[in-house]
């Protein structure tokens, strides 16, 4: 046999790929990249000196140097200290923006806990429950939300009772009063040594943590299922307790108190906030509802029966078993659903509220111009809260999913 016929297939050399530079996938792939670079940038360049030149054309100045100069107007609400005169559109840029996020964190945080109640709700064995729970979907769901917030202050909070008649929040203790012109709070007054009570609450969460981490793992190892609820709770609550009380209660109240026509001290929430809060939670809560109800629905019934089978109380089936395994379900609607919270607060321009549209994107724009950047500066505030919210709960939405093997 000759010596070329005793070379096995396997030792033969095969042919080298020919490169095609016009078929190749990766080529097309990075040209067809950079020309999608070159178009988005061109676009972005015209639309910049396009602008510029019709600024110029116009005399009108742009940049950002309006933010320094003085603001001839007063919010009606806002959470830092503000003096008409001095006060500069930046820092009505700085209330409209810390206005937004009051409104919209405690609603995410309302309709978050209706959201899932009512969900829970919806699949009551109990047949009224269960109706209500559906009314109050169907209700508030297919309604729009701008009719809601003008109904919640036009036909609820703005025909609350007078001044001298209002109606008294804390059981006859006046310290919680609502009225035509808001809800008025007591105001907590730190001491100087509050911030041991701070201090202790604080190390008192860790220690229930590590005390609840501790008694998963001794579940793991040994099965014995120890109690962390109440014990956590306890700690919680008494360590700071104990603290608070020792430094002499360093912490006083300003109750607010009728003066002439209107109460003075405290805090005061205007009929606007209420009005957008009620509206934001309902609204929101009803469509998380339904999201709630998916998930759990998507849980096979076997779970249940499992869990029954080795003896956990029915009390506890819902927040142990379904619950969690309902949550990688639940999540993505509910990041759609924060951060639409946070985009529609800005319909609080149609009740007065001083959100961040109202006081700067209108207001503002109305008295010093520089539109482009005014709605610019707006939009860049409401994706960053978006991405930031879609982010965080991102992260949460890969810790909660199910790993299959």
């Amino acid at each position: 046999m000759a010596l070329g016929d005793s070379r096995s297939k396997t030792d033969q050399v095969k042919p080298k790929d020919q490169f095609d530079l016009l078929h190749d996938e990766r080529v097309r792939s990075v040209v067809y990249q950079l020309l999608t670079a070159a178009v988005v940038g061109w676009v972005g360049w015209y639309l910049f000196t396009t602008t510029a030149h019709n600024l110029e054309m116009r005399g009108m100045d742009s940049g950002f140097g309006f933010l320094g100069f003085e603001a001839g107007f007063d919010p009606a609400f806002r959470l830092v200290a503000y003096e008409v005169g001095v006060g500069t559109y930046g820092d009505i840029f700085l209330i409209g923006i810390l206005n937004t996020l009051y409104i919209s964190f405690l609603s995410i945080i309302a309709m978050t806990l209706v959201g899932f109640s009512v969900g829970v709700l919806r699949l009551s064995n109990n047949w009224l429950v269960a109706k209500v729970a559906l009314a109050y979907v169907e209700i508030f769901r297919n309604t729009p939300l701008l009719i809601q917030v003008i109904f919640w202050y036009t036909g609820i909070f703005s025909l609350l009772p007078q001044i001298r008649n209002s109606l008294d929040l804390s059981a006859g203790a006046e310290v919680v009063l609502l009225n035509n012109r808001g809800l008025y709070l007591p105001w907590p007054v730190p001491g100087d040594l509050l911030w041991m009570t701070g201090l202790a609450l604080g190390i008192a969460i860790i220690l229930a943590v590590l005390f609840r981490r501790w008694a998963h793992k001794r579940q793991d190892i040994t099965g014995q299922l120890i109690p962390t609820l109440i014990p956590g709770a306890a700690l919680i609550v008494f360590l700071p307790g104990i603290v608070y009380w020792m430094t002499g209660s360093p912490l006083g109240w300003e109750i607010p108190e009728l003066e002439g026509f209107n109460f003075a001290g405290g805090a005061t929430l205007p009929p606007a906030f209420l009005a957008l809060f009620v509206a934001l939670t309902i609204y929101h809560s009803a469509h998380l509802a339904e999201s709630v109800r998916a998930g759990i629905l998507s849980v096979g019934p076997g779970q249940s029966d499992a869990a029954m089978a080795i003896g956990l109380r029915k009390n506890r089936l819902m927040s142990l078993v379904i619950i969690p395994q309902a949550m990688p379900a639940i999540v993505p609607p509910m990041i759609s659903l924060w951060m639409n919270v946070v985009k529609n607060s800005s319909l609080a321009i149609a009740i007065g509220y001083p959100d961040l549209v109202a006081v700067f994107m209108q207001t503002s724009l109305n008295q010093a111009g520089h539109a482009i950047e005014i709605v610019g500066m707006t939009m860049a505030f409401y994706m960053f809260v978006s991405l930031t919210i879609s982010w965080l709960l991102n992260i949460y939405n890969k810790r909660v999913q199910l790993v299959e093997r």
